[in-house]
C-alpha cells in the first residue's frame, strides 16, 4: 500500500504523462489519466486519515448522538442487525472478508467493465464517483466513531482476528461518516442497473443491499452513515450535471439543450465535456 506521499507524486506523475500523450497515444493518455485521478484521491484519503484518526472524544460523543437520533427516528438499533449473524461463527468471517475484500475490489472490477464495455456512460460515472468520493472526505474532517467502539455492540473483525485496523494499514478508526463503503455500492449498484441490458445486471443492485447489511452487521457503520453517503452522491450527480449544462451553455447553447435533456445519471452526452478537452 503506498504512502499519501508515493501516492500523491504517482498522480502528478501520471498526470505529467497524460498531458504528455493526449495528442499522441490518446488511448494510453486516458488510461493515465485515469490513474492520475484515483493515486491523487487515494493519497488525500490518507491525508485526512492522519487528521481525524486522533479525534477519539469528539467522535466518540457524536457517534453517541448519533445512535440516539436514530433511535427517535425509527432507525432498526445495529445491534439488532448484529445479532442475527452473531450465532454462526462462518457468516461472521465471511462477512468479515467482504468488509474487508470486496469494497475496492468490486469498485475495480465495476470500472474496468465500464470503461470498456460503455466508455459513453464512463465520464458521467467516473466523474459523480469522484465528487462523491471527495465530498465523503471532506464530511470525514468531522470525526465519527463507528458502533464498534462503543459498548452494546462486538467488533466482529477484532473478535476473529480479522480487523484491517490491526493489519499495519493507514486506516482512521473515527472515519465512520459518511460510509465510502456504501458510496461505492451504491455507485456500482446504481449505475449497473442504469446502463447495462444484460439479465445479469441486478448484480450490481444485489452488492448494494449485501454490502449494506454487511457494514451494518459487522458494526463498522451506523445507518445514517449510509444516508449521508447517498445523499453526497445524488448531489454530485446533480452537479456534474448542472456544472456540464453551464459549460455548454457558455460554449455552445444548442448543445447545453440536449445536454439539460440527457439523465442526470448517465447518457452519451456525459461524454461532451471531456471531448471538449481533447
Amino acid at each position: 500500500m503506498l504512502n499519501w506521499r508515493q501516492a500523491l507524486a504517482l498522480g502528478v506523475v501520471l498526470g505529467a504523462l497524460w498531458a504528455l500523450l493526449r495528442t499522441r497515444r490518446p488511448g494510453l493518455a486516458i488510461v493515465c489519466r485515469e490513474a492520475s485521478l484515483i493515486a491523487l484521491l487515494f493519497s488525500f484519503w490518507q491525508i485526512i486519515q492522519k487528521v481525524t484518526s486522533s479525534d477519539g472524544g469528539d467522535a466518540i460523543g457524536r457517534a453517541h448522538w448519533i445512535e440516539r437520533t436514530q433511535s427517535m427516528l425509527g432507525f432498526p438499533n445495529e445491534r439488532s442487525v448484529q445479532n442475527l449473524i452473531l450465532g454462526h461463527p462462518d457468516v461472521v468471517r465471511l462477512a468479515n472478508l467482504f468488509y474487508a475484500s470486496m469494497h475496492f475490489t468490486v469498485m475495480g472490477i465495476f470500472l474496468l467493465w465500464l470503461f470498456f464495455r460503455h466508455r459513453d456512460d464512463y465520464p458521467a460515472v467516473r466523474t459523480t464517483l469522484a465528487l462523491s468520493t471527495l465530498g465523503c472526505f471532506f464530511v470525514q474532517f468531522l470525526a465519527v466513531a463507528p458502533p464498534r467502539l462503543l459498548p452494546g455492540y462486538v467488533d466482529t473483525a477484532e473478535l476473529y482476528g480479522e480487523s484491517v485496523y490491526n493489519a499495519g494499514f493507514s486506516v482512521d478508526n473515527f472515519g465512520a461518516m459518511p460510509s465510502v463503503h456504501i458510496l461505492f455500492a451504491a455507485v456500482v449498484g446504481w449505475y449497473t442497473w442504469r446502463v447495462s441490458t444484460s439479465r445479469w445486471r441486478y448484480i450490481g443492485p444485489l452488492h448494494f443491499v449485501v454490502t449494506v447489511f454487511v457494514v451494518v452487521a459487522t458494526a463498522n457503520h451506523w445507518w445514517l452513515d449510509g444516508v449521508a453517503a447517498i445523499a453526497i452522491l445524488i448531489a454530485s450527480a446533480w452537479l456534474r450535471h448542472g456544472t456540464l449544462v453551464l459549460w455548454h451553455r457558455w460554449r455552445d447553447p444548442r448543445v447545453a439543450t440536449a445536454v439539460a435533456a440527457q439523465p442526470v445519471a448517465t447518457g452519451p452526452a456525459a461524454s461532451l465535456m471531456d471531448e471538449s478537452h481533447r
